[in-house]
């Protein structure tokens, strides 16, 4: 019952005072009322309601929705900002890994889509610091989709505890 409270009464006072900054004459924030910042409001009320209320559950949900909001803020104020697919991977990433750390489950997803956003935020580098690789291989990301494949019907069908 307490972190039910908790969620809602985080969601009211995050929209009272969007709403309130939005109404207000107060041009130097205008930019920030979007549905970006929306996304950052409900995702600190899971963040609250995942640490404050010890529901970690709370805590996925709450880094994908701060890290997707934020994400939209920067990449459109900060050149070197990588709008890239990578970076969606990273933030949920970084959401598993946050959730393992206080449940104890959900490092390996965490580790799991950590390797595949480098993987993907970085690949262009990567294949160009391995030049030996660039002339004796055909270019790698065209298997990627086809391991990618592979591991999941391992995961799911062959391995079994």
């Amino acid at each position: 019952m307490k972190t039910q409270r908790v969620f809602a009464g985080i969601i009211l006072l995050g929209f009272g005072a969007y709403i309130f900054l939005q109404q207000s004459t107060f041009t130097m924030l205008q930019p920030y009322f979007t549905w970006p910042t929306l996304l950052i409001i409900v995702g600190i009320a899971f963040l609250f309601q995942g640490y404050g209320s010890k529901n970690a559950d709370s805590i996925l949900p709450g880094v994908i929705l701060t890290g997707f909001g934020l994400h939209f803020h920067l990449v459109n104020r900060i050149s070197i900002w990588p709008d890239q697919i990578g970076m969606f991977i990273f933030i949920i990433a970084l959401g598993f890994l946050l959730r393992s750390q206080k449940s104890g489950s959900g490092s390996f997803q965490g580790v799991l889509f950590l390797i595949l956003s480098i993987i993907l935020l970085f690949y262009d580098d990567i294949i160009n610091r391995l030049t030996f690789l660039k002339n004796s291989i055909i270019d790698v990301k065209y298997f990627v989709p086809g391991f990618c494949f592979l591991a999941g019907i391992y995961l799911l069908f062959i391995k079994r505890k």
